[in-house]
Order: C-alpha cells, then sequence, then structure tokens
C-alpha cells in the first residue's frame, strides 16, 4: 500500500480526524497557548489557515498566545490587525518578529532551550493546543516530525488539542520523532516544499576564519555547529579531517556535505557511534532528501541533545559558535546589545559549556572582528549597559576572527584581553589598548606599533616538520605573546642565555620582552617556532633580523630552547628567515656569534652562506651573503 492509498485507508478508518478547518479550529479557545513546530518545520498552511480563520471571524477568539522556538516564515500573525488576536512568546528571535519583540507587541523568553522541554511537561508553561508537521504515516500509523524534533515533541505530548499537517515533503527520520495518528487530534493533508534556510556564500573574512577553525579541530573530534553563516561556512574547511563526529542542536547543509564525504563517520563517538545525533535541520531541499528513511542519523528531543551532561561524554567534543560581541576580560553576548534583542540564548551556552567538560572537549568562538561595514569592533572593551551576557568568562576556549586565534582558558584578564587585541581588526588596536589601559586590564606602559607596520602578518605562518619529526609552526611574533616568551627565557638554561644575549643578566621583565613581542614588520621580523599542544602553544625557539637600511642586510639572531636543541629546529628557523629577507630583497645578513658557540657557527656554515668573519674580544663579527640557495 502506497502512502497515498494509506491516507485514504486512514481517512476511512478515522473519518473524525479528517475535519474541515473550520470546525478544527472551532476547538480553539479564548487564552489558549498554541505551540507552532519549528524553523524550517514550521506547518505554514496551518499557520496560514488559522490567520485566515481569525480574519474571517476576527472575534472567534482572543488573547491566544503563539509559542514557539522561532519562526522562519513571515509570521503574518503579527500584524498590527491581529493585536487583540494573537502574541507571540519565542524562544528564539527570528528576523520576522525581531521588530515586534523590540516594540512590545511581542515576547521573548530567554532561556536554554535544553530547559525547555521540562518547562513544558511540568506545566510551567502549559501547551492547549500544538500544530505540528509530519511525514505521512507508516503501515502501522507512525507519523515523524521528519526535520523538527526538538520541543515540538513535548509540546505535542501536552497539548490538550494537536493538529497535524501531513506533508509528503517531510522526511521520515529516524530517532525520537515518532508519533501515532491516534494521538492526533486532527489532520489536514496539504503537501507543499518544506521551508528552506540558506546562508550567503562566505566572503574572505568567514573564509580565513574557516581555515583557523579547521586548525583547531583534531580529528575524530566530535562536533556541534551552531546557527548562522559563519558556523556553517566553517564546516566546509574540514575536508582534510578524519573520523569525525555529529552531536549537535542544528543539522545543517554543512555537516550533510561533509557526511556525503564520508569526512563525519561518527565510528569513533563516545556515546550514540555511528548516528549524527540533532534536534533539528534548517537547509535545503536536498539536505531534506538526504534525511529521509536515513539510518545513520536520529533526530532527538533537545533536552537530550542539549543537555550538557549528554553533551560532556562525547570525548574530544567541539562546539563551534558565533557570537555579536566579545568584551577583552571574555563576556561575549550572542543575543542582544544595549538593551535591544537580537537572536536568543538557544543552545549555544549548553554546549559550550558541556564541551569545555568533556575529555579533550574545545569551546570555539568564530566572529567577524567587525560588524557594519567595518564600522564597528566585534571586540570591544566592555559589554554596553543593557546587554545580555549569554556566555561568561569561564565559558570561552578559543576565539577565532580572520585575524587569528586567541586562547583563553585558564588566562588572567592581562593575557586574554592582550590575546583578544591582537585578532581585533588593526584600526581599533589603539583604541582598544588605550581603553584597556585605562581600565587596568594590561600594563599601563604597554607599547604597540600603530598603522599597518604593526599588522600581525597572518600570510607568513607555516607549517615544518624538522629532520628529526618534530612539527612546529613557525609565525609571527604576536602582541599577546609575552606570555610565552617570559617562559620560553627563563627555561633557557644559564649557557643558552648567555649565548645568546652575550651578559650574565637572566632577568626578563615585562619592559625587556616588551622589545621582542612589539614588532614594527615593516623594519624588523621575529619568527617563533611554537610546538601546538592542546590547549597551550609552546616556544621551541625565537630567530629574528632587524633590516639595516644602509647596507640593505639585516642583523639576525636566534636562541634555541635546550630541550629542543639537537633536532633541527635551528635550521628551519633560520632557513626560514633566510627566504623571508631574501624576499623584501636583502643582500644577507649580519650576526654577532660568541666565538665559543660552535653550534650557532656550525648552523651559519650549514646554510652555505659566503660569509666573512673577524674576532675581537671573544666575538666573531660575522657578514653572511646570500647566494641562489633554495629555502
Amino acid at each position: 500500500m502506497d502512502r497515498s492509498d494509506l491516507l485514504e485507508f486512514l481517512k476511512e478508518s478515522w473519518p473524525e480526524k479528517f475535519a474541515p478547518e473550520e470546525e478544527i479550529f472551532s476547538h480553539i479557545h479564548a487564552g489558549d497557548k498554541i505551540f507552532i513546530g519549528t524553523g524550517c518545520g514550521e506547518p505554514q498552511h496551518l499557520v496560514q489557515a488559522l490567520v485566515d480563520f481569525v480574519s474571517r471571524s476576527p472575534k472567534a477568539f482572543f488573547g491566544i498566545e503563539l509559542i514557539h522556538v522561532w519562526t522562519l516564515g513571515t509570521a503574518p500573525y503579527i500584524d498590527e490587525k491581529f493585536r487583540n488576536n494573537f502574541r507571540i512568546d519565542s524562544f528564539f528571535i527570528s528576523e520576522g518578529t525581531r521588530n515586534a519583540i523590540n516594540r512590545g507587541a511581542a515576547d521573548y523568553t530567554p532561556v536554554s532551550l535544553s530547559a525547555v522541554p521540562g518547562l513544558i511537561r511540568r506545566e510551567i508553561i502549559p501547551i492547549d493546543v500544538a500544530l505540528i508537521q509530519t511525514s505521512p504515516p507508516d503501515k502501522h500509523g507512525y507519523m515523524s516530525l521528519g526535520i523538527s524534533v526538538d520541543i515540538v515533541k513535548a509540546a505535542a505530548q501536552k497539548a490538550s488539542l494537536i493538529v497535524a499537517q501531513i506533508n509528503s515533503h517531510m522526511p521520515r527520520t529516524q530517532g525520537d520523532g515518532f508519533i501515532n495518528i491516534k494521538d492526533v487530534d486532527f489532520i489536514i493533508h496539504r503537501d507543499e516544499p518544506l521551508l528552506e534556510y540558506e546562508v550567503e556564500d562566505p566572503g574572505e573574512i568567514i573564509i580565513s576564519i574557516g581555515k583557523y577553525v579547521a586548525r583547531i579541530v583534531e580529528d575524530g573530534s566530535t562536533l556541534q555547529v551552531g546557527y548562522g553563516i559563519i558556523p556553517n561556512a566553517v564546516v566546509s574547511y574540514l575536508d582534510e579531517k578524519k573520523h569525525l563526529g555529529v552531536h549537535t542542536e542544528l543539522l545543517s547543509d554543512g555537516i550533510i556535505d561533509l557526511m556525503k564525504k564520508g569526512v563525519v563517520d561518527n565510528t569513533l563517538k563516545s556515546i550514540d557511534t555511528g548516528k549524527t545525533v540533532a534536534s533539528y535541520c534548517m537547509g535545503k531541499k536536498e539536505s531534506y532528501e538526504f534525511l529521509d528513511e536515513n539510518p545513520t542519523i536520529e533526530f532527538k528531543t533537545i533536552d537530550y541533545v542539549n543537555s550538557p551532561l549528554i553533551i560532556a561524554k562525547n570525548k574530544l567534543m567541539t562546539a563551534i559558535n558565533s557570537a555579536m560581541e566579545i568584551d577583552l576580560t571574555g563576556q561575549v553576548t550572542a543575543e542582544s546589545l544595549a538593551g535591544t534583542f537580537y537572536f536568543g540564548v538557544g543552545g549555544q551556552a549548553d554546549f559550550m559549556r558541556g564541551a569545555a567538560l568533556a575529555p579533550g572537549g574545545k569551546s570555539i568562538l568564530a566572529l567577524p572582528s567587525t560588524a557594519v561595514n567595518d564600522t564597528i569592533s566585534r571586540i570591544v572593551p566592555s559589554l554596553r549597559e543593557g546587554t545580555g551576557v549569554t556566555l561568561t568568562r569561564g565559558d570561552v576556549h578559543y576565539v577565532v576572527t580572520e585575524y587569528g586565534i586567541a586562547y583563553l582558558h585558564g588566562k588572567n584578564i592581562r593575557e586574554r584581553a592582550m590575546d583578544l587585541i591582537a585578532i581585533a581588526h588593526p584600526k581599533f588596536r589603539p583604541q582598544l589598548i588605550e581603553e584597556a589601559k585605562k581600565r587596568f586590564l594590561i600594563y599601563k606602559d604597554q607599547a604597540f606599533v600603530p598603522g599597518v607596520n604593526g599588522v600581525y602578518p597572518a600570510a607568513l605562518e607555516t607549517f615544518r616538520t624538522t629532520r628529526t619529526g618534530l612539527k612546529v609552526l613557525l609565525r609571527p611574533v604576536k602582541i599577546g605573546d609575552e606570555p610565552l616568551m617570559k617562559d620560553f627565557f627563563y627555561d633557557l638554561s644559564n649557557d643558552s642565555m648567555y649565548r645568546r644575549f652575550m651578559s650574565v643578566r637572566m632577568d626578563m621583565p615585562h619592559e625587556r620582552l616588551q622589545e621582542f613581542g612589539i614588532v614594527d614588520y615593516a623594519n624588523r621580523m621575529m619568527i617563533l617556532a611554537v610546538v601546538e599542544g592542546d590547549s597551550r602553544e609552546t616556544i621551541a625557539a625565537i630567530g629574528q633580523y632587524e633590516i639595516n637600511d644602509k647596507m640593505h642586510n639585516g642583523e639576525v639572531a636566534l636562541v634555541v630552547k635546550d630541550e629542543y636543541q639537537n633536532m633541527g629546529v635551528g635550521h628551519d628557523l633560520l632557513t626560514y628567515l633566510t627566504r623571508l629577507a631574501r624576499g623584501r630583497g636583502l643582500l644577507g645578513f649580519t650576526a654577532e656569534v660568541l666565538v665559543e658557540n660552535e653550534p650557532m657557527l656550525n648552523l651559519f656554515k650549514k646554510m652555505g652562506f659566503d660569509t666573512e668573519k673577524k674576532s675581537e674580544d671573544g666575538v666573531y663579527e660575522m657578514r653572511m651573503k646570500f647566494r641562489d640557495l633554495e629555502g
């Protein structure tokens, strides 16, 4: 029996469930609380039919409260003419309802979505009527909630009256989203395309952010990807990863593309192994078709999916979300600014906290450095009055902009302020530095290089594997690297310090460290050889050259941490400095090296420079002219 024949059979078996719309809506009473299915799963025909019914009979009922997570549709019920009939109460704010909420014509309930099913079951949020959308029933009478299980399942379980729109375009998904026709009061069969959600094509900024995020995501990680253009676009840069898993509130086109490519196979998940777990889907028609009868995907209720206790069971859980603003102490808003509501609490806090609790977990906040055509910085000295704090200072591990990665977890206020300033848009960095000084967040004498010469040259970052197999990241120094460099210098042996500085002075105060960390990249280059750990970088070596304009060469110096000596780090670092210097058109290097510093003399010799040197007071003054070397 095909689905159309099955529907006819059901109509014959339960004719009372297939009543005319006028009769169905006559069961709604004044003051009822009506739940509407979520996002792309919204039963469009049912909603429009309800509005049309009230248009024809404006006195049929008053004071109806429409409850939903959020609407992707046009929300016709917010029209001023229905103000006495309908009032919205939304758990998340969409473009269609934002103006109404901010002018007081609709309500917004700030709550983590994981808590909503429990509030419904305990009738703290009572539901009288549920308008839902389902797939056609199977031979046992079971219909699927398809792409929207989330809160819909709990609402349908508690509602006194359930009206279901059966739509053959709704995919039949596995998991918690089944409801039997016997438990539905009325059915309207209306096929119509599901709402689709498409994000804009990512520009250069989003591409840069995506590449940085991809560096953080490890093979075997379980992903949660939030709402919006940035999280969805970021996943497209994970193509080279292996054995990813998915445990996410929102299932997006980007994740489904990774499933199709085999990047997501869920084989290494700690729980729900072999399954992509989600609560609802917002995407394109092709994605919905992929979900239909797909046994590798399960849609579960949002109190399970978004539970921090469940999320934390996934090893290498990686939550990727976005935000509107973050202040220099690490407070984040993703819902409101200065008293204006834009989005909502949603599930972001649940996932960021759950990921932080998971074994090897990571919480990643990805956002452009600016808004409104580069006129506003998203990294600010402090959140404005009236701005809601979605994530506290302790919730975020990584912050990523197009200018790089800041790791905040476990760092003090001064360190995180400097790290965030380093990834802010360059034109806002001077202002952020001055504001941070005024607020005593950073050193009062903190130096910086204004203008383009102080912009971190991210394009110079490169990975190398040394001759001994050690993988290092060679990158320019950042304004926030002072704590790393402090650890580096104090970990050097006395011999290494003396060979580098030719001085018995062993202290490295803030004033001295600034000489290394604050770089005018137009006249000087400082490169760190970094070994990346699970959550913290370790500097293995530091190399630099300073341009001598008169001689058109560079004065070079480098030092390798004792435990990384004789591993090829110095060779690769000097090779890279040479390449950069040659790219600037420099003719060679000069250096002062202790006569006893044989490792450094041998390193210069291996580089094959045309070298002249003379000894004076135990120090070689060296001039090294570049040859046509590869490197």
